[in-house]
């Protein structure tokens, strides 16, 4: 994922004068506690910051790619992490990440989170015994049908894998804005746990279904939260204003992570990174102040005019 550096003052120049950095670190010098939040009514609680591996965990083999994911792992459960999300559209995601557990602190912690992608019936049961083995857990906190793919026959596949123990909670996922009239028609018709969807500064298209999945009961998972890199790319050198700062937002990453988590309906942020120090920046995000509803029509205001 595409970062881009906290800079100094001197930048805000660049930005027309409208952007400045904040003079001090206020309350995350404090180390305040790590942010939670409840999968639906009947979900368990996570922290509010996940990650995702799409990309930046199809390594395969490859010794020093999968070191650094090491060291992100480190980062993450150093960090109170929790649910990291996969799928076996995501190459060779599911087995690193399986294969580099061992050995690093989330026992009780992790949140497994992945996903059925055939568009074949008869191979759902047969991939999802092949991602519970690649994960080396006996179950599934998160089952989800990815993308919506076959997702009526796959629906009654995740509600015979929570009867028998191998999920928890189950649901559906999309992306990119794609496929929201189906997803409002299985919100108002099945009896699904979760719901993982694109949401983010560039792309609100998601509110109403937000919305809906709070009066279903339903717990969010947000994906692509910094719009695939391109809202690091839309602020470039202009530094993080001093007024989203009072709301915990000392740095784009944080700013862009808890405009999302402050939403009421969403339980989790699933961003996906490569490196160490760009896990250690999500982290930071899920802790501290969150925007109240005026700071982010602000927030979202301030985006809209880049």
């Amino acid at each position: 994922m595409r970062r881009r550096p906290f800079v100094v003052a001197s930048l805000a120049a660049a930005c027309g004068g409208a952007l400045a950095v904040p003079a001090r670190l206020g309350a995350q010098e404090l180390a305040p506690a790590r942010l939670q939040r409840r999968l639906g009514r009947g979900g368990r609680t996570v922290p509010a910051i996940g990650m995702g591996t799409w990309l930046t965990f199809d390594v395969g083999d490859d010794t020093q790619e999968r070191e650094q994911r090491r060291h992100v792992l480190q980062r993450f459960f150093a960090a109170g992490g929790g649910m990291i999300d996969s799928s076996p559209m995501y190459g060779s995601a599911e087995r690193v990440v399986g294969e580099l557990l061992p050995g690093l602190p989330h026992e009780g912690r992790l949140v497994a989170a992945t996903k059925v992608w055939t568009p074949l019936t008869g191979l759902g049961p047969g991939q999802l015994e092949r991602s519970l083995k690649e994960w080396r857990v006996p179950r599934f906190d998160v089952l989800l049908v990815h993308n919506l793919l076959n997702w009526r026959a796959h629906l009654q596949l995740l509600r015979r894998a929570k009867d028998d123990g191998r999920a928890r909670l189950i649901g559906i996922s999309t992306s990119h804005g794609n496929r929201h009239d189906d997803v409002e028609r299985i919100l108002k018709s099945e009896p699904i746990d979760v719901l993982q969807i694109t949401y983010n500064l560039a792309d609100t298209r998601a509110e109403p279904l937000l919305a809906l999945a709070a009066e279903r009961g339903v717990g969010v998972v947000v994906n692509r939260p910094f719009d695939g890199g391109q809202l690091f790319d839309a602020v470039g050198r202009c530094a993080v204003p001093p007024w989203a700062a009072e709301a915990g937002c000392l740095t784009w990453t944080a700013f862009f992570l808890k405009w999302i988590v402050a939403h009421p309906a969403v339980g989790c942020a699933i961003p996906a990174t490569r490196q160490p120090g760009h896990m250690d920046e999500n982290m930071a995000a899920g802790t501290g102040a969150l925007p109240d509803a005026a700071t982010r029509r602000r927030m979202q205001g301030l985006i809209a005019t880049l």
